[in-house]
């Protein structure tokens, strides 16, 4: 049976660095996923994927975006570690992309979560925890990524929080939202723990 491991956290708080480090001690073989697309104009983003680049082993495979991330987690194998670094620039490079299309994007993704039979580490950007951007594009983009991270994290076995060098393991000390669609909502007499009041 397959795991999903999602690490969340602000910029620079070292969450590629922590989900990098669960790779390696997975002891298995370890396909990066890089969604960030190379923009040679920009220098300053070149410098830091060449940043993640020098980082990374050099036994690890490299996929570079454009992908369809449910297609990668589908073809892994059950005994490799696929690393996905990051949700955010995965989200960004579909923003334009109408809501019905982005939505079957992301059940696609999903499903293949629920699916794999080896290890995915998905590492994503926390970005809802600021000001409400000021333009619409701003908006989109933190409330796909927002829900995406809540979608991907229902199948994860574990969920960490990882912020100015810390880390937090949030299945350990949290408790799962619960779904709009399941029984023990708000709407019934149940508390969100399943316990009676």
């Amino acid at each position: 049976m397959g795991e999903v491991i999602v690490v969340a956290g602000p910029a620079r708080s070292g969450k590629s660095a922590w989900a990098e480090y669960l790779a390696c001690q997975s002891g298995r073989p370890v396909i990066y996923v890089a969604t960030a697309q190379s923009d040679p104009q920009d220098l300053e983003w070149q410098a830091r994927i060449e940043a993640h680049r020098q980082r990374r082993p050099a036994a690890w495979v490299t996929l570079e975006a454009p992908l369809e991330l449910g297609d990668v987690v589908r073809q892994l194998a059950p005994d490799h570690c696929l690393l996905v670094d990051s949700l955010g620039t995965w989200v960004a490079a579909y923003l334009e992309e109408p809501e019905t299309a982005w939505n079957g994007r992301v059940d696609d993704l999903v499903a293949a979560l629920n699916q794999t039979s080896g290890l995915v580490v998905l590492v994503a950007e926390e970005v809802g925890w600021g000001m409400v951007p000021a333009y619409p594009v701003g908006r989109l983009f933190r409330d796909r990524l927002g829900s995406l991270v809540q979608r991907v994290a229902r199948p994860a076995g574990r969920v960490y929080l990882v912020t100015t060098g810390y880390v937090l393991d949030l299945t350990q000390v949290g408790i799962p939202l619960p779904s709009a669609s399941r029984e023990d909502t708000a709407c019934t007499d149940k508390n969100p723990t399943g316990e009676r009041d």
